[in-house]
């Protein structure tokens, strides 16, 4: 073998693996850029479905004039990362959105903001169990003197409609009148518009429910035989909107549909997987951040996930759904008043 030939050989084993080395930095600078722009994705995503949820400071505005809170471990509970106390959240139903998707679904502007949908949600210690009382729109009430958002305050309004509330002094005077008509302290507060709802049941991919008579109503726009249906967004939002189609045309048909709807959404959302679909999580968090106003304890998504993970036990079966017991109002046929003690007594039973 001459010199020549040595100094061949010699060339041709480093040429593979030169070719391999290169090859090698290729795949490695790939998979960093894969890595950088998956992080980056993610930490875009945190941000963008962060920044889509609006907060009220109601801690702040009603100060310590307030009911107790009453945040009660279960029995033998142990250190947890997760809440496991009892916790009550105020969530409201509202077409308080300006914008064309919620014009276009029948809600009004900032001006004209009223809470069509009122439930206190209590979740038992242990988070397995959770009761979801419906309070009548129509309910005359004591509305108590409420903080403004632009300073001063409104005065004290005697047999007013309760859900005046939210028109009057926005979230903050619509807590205050809750925690004054059950003296339950609400944890939380919770509010999803129109638009917001309709794109959450849609992510879902449209929710099942059962209706015991038919549906005829003008005022909501939707029709439906006795029986069961699987809805759309748009026409699972009128039949949470539907009074005058059903019953004697009262609120309180339109909350037993309202509870029928919320107890199929439980079960749709136990029954979507949503963790194996990366797309559809993020589709269905997107529809349900950029809809809620929340108070300050629960504006991020950190904090949201938490309570979502501390109900993991919780299944649609363990949900009661009842409504503030009432009765017609001395002064007003149309209007209703708490039932005592029944009234009373049910709210005790959450404190």
């Amino acid at each position: 073998m001459t010199g020549d030939d040595a100094n061949d050989g010699a060339g041709d084993a480093g040429r593979p693996r030169g070719r391999r080395s290169t090859a090698l930095r290729a795949a490695g600078l790939t998979l960093t850029g894969a890595l950088v722009l998956g992080i980056a994705a993610a930490g875009w995503a945190y941000w963008h479905l962060n920044s889509n949820i609006k907060s009220v400071d109601i801690n702040s505005a009603l100060g310590a004039d307030r009911p107790p809170r009453a945040v009660t471990a279960p029995p033998g509970a142990t250190a947890s990362p997760l809440p496991t106390g009892s916790l009550n959240i105020l969530v409201l139903g509202s077409d308080s959105r300006s914008g064309k998707e919620n014009q276009a679904l029948g809600g009004g502007n900032s001006e004209g903001a009223r809470s069509d949908t009122a439930m206190v949600v209590h979740l038992d210690a242990g988070r397995t169990k959770a009761t979801v009382v419906s309070i009548p729109r129509d309910t005359l009430v004591t509305r108590p003197s409420c903080p403004l958002p632009s300073g001063g305050s409104t005065a004290v309004a005697y047999n007013a409609m309760f859900n005046s509330a939210y028109s009057v002094g926005g979230p903050a005077c619509a807590v205050k009148t809750v925690e004054s008509l059950t003296d339950v302290r609400m944890d939380h507060y919770i509010e999803i518009d129109f638009s917001g709802f309709t794109k959450l049941v849609n992510a879902l991919g449209g929710v099942t429910v059962t209706t015991d008579e038919d549906i005829a109503d003008d005022d909501s726009h939707l029709t439906l035989k006795a029986g069961t249906h699987h809805l759309d967004g748009k026409q699972a939002l009128a039949l949470a909107r539907t009074r005058h189609g059903i019953g004697d045309g009262s609120d309180l048909g339109r909350i037993g549909l309202q509870q029928k709807l919320v107890k199929s959404l439980l079960e749709q959302i136990a029954a979507t997987d949503l963790l194996t679909d990366p797309t559809e999580l993020y589709q269905v968090a997107d529809s349900v951040t950029a809809s809620l106003t929340t108070d300050t304890g629960l504006d991020s998504l950190t904090e949201l996930i938490s309570l979502g993970q501390s109900l993991k036990g919780l299944s649609a079966g363990q949900v009661r759904t009842v409504t503030m017991p009432v009765v017609p109002a001395p002064s007003d046929p149309n209007r209703v008043v708490a039932e005592q003690p029944e009234a009373s007594d049910l709210w005790k039973s959450l404190r």
